[in-house]
């Protein structure tokens, strides 16, 4: 049964060897995500299963201890999720990769860790299911979604801009926000996929292991600072 969650955008950025210069400018994200993974924590979950967008098709396990790096952004900066050495795992999605950052930043030790990879089409039903099936893991689980909101904010976003996406991004928090399930199950997704809102699955296997777990909502942290939405949020 889910006992908590936390919510919290997955940009490279957030790590500060991989921003630099302008690591200032998302401190306020990187301290909000800090509390939430001190709720998982508080929880005391038996299992915190990392859930986050993948280029792969469909779902992909990834076991305590896979690797993932920041190379690819050219930082000689390595990660692990959680603790351990997994034999012929393959590495992490960035997803994934920036949440076992977090997790290694707040020297995560609570509960064993596994990571789940879904693709950003995945559909809403199949992002349910899988998050049904991971809310019955365990006794006590617990769930970090990583994700972003739209990409498509501002001129300057990765996506130029696109108007609908403000509201899209205000649906969405105000659901994260209230843990919502249900509007989280009814978030469009041909839509998100069309603001390059990577999050929407992530957040629907969320709402999946949430179905009736009678969890509150907060919310830490909401801005576009890059013209890409950014949430935090903390369920418990």
């Amino acid at each position: 049964m889910l006992v908590a969650a936390a919510v919290c955008p997955c940009p490279p950025l957030l790590v500060p060897e991989v921003a630099a210069g302008a690591a200032p400018e998302l401190d306020a994200a990187r301290a909000a995500c800090a509390d939430a993974v001190g709720v998982l924590a508080a929880s005391r979950p038996d299992l915190l299963v990392v859930v986050g967008p993948a280029d792969e098709a469909g779902l992909g396990v990834h076991h305590a201890g896979a690797a993932g790096s920041f190379d690819g952004f050219g930082v000689d900066l390595g990660v692990r999720l959680g603790s351990g050495r997994a034999a012929q795992e393959r590495t992490l999605p960035y997803s994934l990769t920036v949440g076992a950052w977090l997790l290694g930043r707040a020297h995560w030790a609570a509960s064993p860790v596994e990571g789940l990879g879904v693709a950003e089409d995945m559909e809403p039903r199949l992002a349910l299911a899988a998050g049904r099936e991971t809310g019955a893991r365990a006794a006590r689980v617990a769930v970090l979604a990583m994700g972003d909101g739209s990409a498509r904010r501002s001129l300057k976003a990765p996506g130029y801009l696109d108007e609908r996406a403000e509201d899209f991004d205000a649906l969405a928090v105000r659901a994260l926000a209230e843990a919502d399930t249900d509007a989280l199950a009814a978030l469009d997704a041909p839509l998100a996929y069309e603001l390059k809102a990577a999050g929407r699955a992530s957040w629907q296997v969320l709402a999946g292991a949430a179905e009736d777990a009678g969890l509150a909502g907060r919310l830490l942290y909401d801005d576009a600072p890059y013209g890409v939405g950014y949430a935090v949020a903390a369920w418990s």
